[in-house]
């Protein structure tokens, strides 16, 4: 029998994580539950419930402990409220052992009371020995077992939320964004985004999760495209691409005379291949060699030329185009 799957999510904005709730088969979306986790018990809101069709990964998952009762979501209210308290007690036990490059963000408490664990980050990057705290903080909070957790740059920022460096009234990670994708700094240089760290970097001192946002449909727009710095030619003559705007489907050109113009891919052919066609329709026949040839390829004077080279500027100009239908095909 294929086990009823939901996914509980244990804050607002946070991951979803698969729980087995066969014995709770009554649950809906919105119910809260607890659970066992690596962390204690906890209790979290169903915003997810799985079909029989939806793909499952293999291993296996946790069954819900019981759906959760009025009573259990007053405990976790009160247990909220005592957090805060609990972060300045902390601070306060932190600066008295002056223990330096450390910020204690949060303090969460599981729903019962039976767990205390603190949050922080460090400056640098390497590990500091907070069992002092620790231990301190458990003299203080004897009943529940204190726990401390490094966490990095981005989970401090969703933590404590406000204005993005966009401009937004609310962080994307605070807002939205339940999971931290690897960000690097070509997804930046494929949108054209200045490298300026006070364009890509976000609050939290990091590159900004939304340069992942459309380098996907900036990676697909560009396979059409020619690249910056090939040499071409283009109905107003020979030049040097200098930019390309993948969303317009257009290039830059800079002319030999200085000027720069804006042309489609269909409007450019690339100057190597060309040459090379030019090359090849100037040469003599060589079937018939300087003989007398019925193919027309020896008049390199005549119409023979000229038809040649206006038949390899038409496999020019379409050259780009067709290979962009091919990369799309």
């Amino acid at each position: 029998m294929k086990p009823l799957v939901v996914g509980i999510r244990f804050q607002k904005v946070g991951k979803i994580y698969h729980f087995d709730a066969r014995q709770c088969s009554d649950i809906q979306l919105g119910d809260f539950a607890v659970v066992e986790t690596s962390r204690g018990r906890q209790l979290g809101e169903v915003v997810q419930i799985l079909d029989d069709e939806t793909p499952l990964r293999d291993g296996y998952f946790k069954p819900i402990h019981h759906k959760a009762t009025p009573r259990d979501l007053v405990l976790r209210q009160i247990w909220q409220k005592k957090e805060l308290e609990a972060v300045i007690n902390c601070r306060a036990k932190l600066a008295e052992l002056e223990i330096s490059g450390v910020k204690i963000v949060a303090a969460e408490y599981t729903f019962d009371g039976s767990r205390l664990s603190f949050l922080y980050n460090t400056d640098g990057e390497g590990k500091v020995d907070l069992s002092t705290l620790r231990q301190e903080m458990q003299r203080m909070y004897s009943r529940p077992r204190v726990e401390m957790r490094q966490i990095g740059p981005r989970d401090v920022a969703k933590i404590i939320g406000g204005m993005g460096a966009c401009g937004m009234e609310m962080r994307c990670c605070s807002m939205f964004l339940t999971d931290f994708s690897p960000i690097s700094i070509r997804m930046a240089k494929a949108q054209g985004i200045s490298l300026s760290p006070s364009e890509i970097t976000g609050m939290c001192g990091r590159l900004r999760c939304c340069l992942i946002y459309e380098y996907e449909q900036y990676v697909e727009a560009r396979k059409g495209l020619p690249r910056r710095k090939k040499r071409v030619e283009t109905p107003s003559g020979e030049g040097k691409i200098v930019d390309v705007y993948p969303l317009k489907g257009t290039v830059i050109v800079e002319l030999q005379d200085g000027v720069r113009q804006e042309f489609s891919p269909e409007e450019v052919q690339p100057w190597e291949e060309l040459q090379a066609l030019r090359k090849k329709a100037s040469e003599p026949c060589f079937k018939h060699g300087d003989t007398d040839c019925d193919c027309g390829k020896a008049e390199s004077s005549g119409n023979g030329n000229d038809q040649q080279i206006s038949k390899s500027n038409r496999q020019g100009k379409s050259s780009y185009s067709s290979k962009r239908r091919s990369r799309r095909q």
